[in-house]
């Protein structure tokens, strides 16, 4: 007769105890993301015409910076330890920043010119958002802030998410 295990097995098709909500995390970071993403773009709609370089580049960065923290830290606290959610936090506060910037371009089209002016943008090159946000108009070449930015969002929003969520009790 063979010995019995030490340990007790659990019964077959029982998993178990997880702890957090990875889904409902990244879609509450998803909607924090959108909505810190359409003040930054507000916040650039009103004070476009006062920005010197230097502002325009510390008002994005920052707002890189406060789009992963505020991802990363719904992430952590809702997905606890899942690392899928801590990776789709990095990838949304990334989208988060690039979007707060592309969207404010069209509002300020708008703002100058008219709002059927968006629609000329958009029959001519739907892209120059994107353009403009990879582009140094000044300088000619790549602007490196811009990727800089999406660097610092999805550090932020992955290292928030990590620390907060490896902290979290284990259910």
């Amino acid at each position: 007769m063979q010995p019995t295990p030490p340990f007790q097995a659990p019964p077959f098709g029982q998993r178990p105890n997880a702890s957090g909500h990875p889904v409902g995390a990244v879609f509450l970071g998803f909607f924090a993301s959108v909505i810190v993403s359409m003040l930054y773009s507000g916040l650039i709609l009103a004070t476009y015409e006062d920005q010197t370089i230097t502002t325009a580049n510390t008002l994005y960065l920052g707002h890189a910076l406060l789009n992963g923290a505020v991802v990363g830290c719904l992430i952590g606290l809702v997905g606890h330890r899942n690392t899928g959610a801590h990776i789709s936090g990095a990838v949304i506060a990334a989208l988060g920043a690039f979007f707060g910037y592309t969207n404010a371009i069209p509002l300020i089209i708008a703002d100058r010119q008219s709002p059927a002016a968006i629609g000329d943008m958009m029959e001519a090159d739907p892209l120059i958002p994107a353009k403009g946000w990879w582009n140094n108009e000044i300088d000619g070449g790549v602007d490196w802030f811009s990727p800089l930015g999406l660097v610092l969002a999805a550090a932020a929003a992955w290292g928030l998410a990590h620390l907060i969520g490896s902290r979290r009790r284990q259910a």
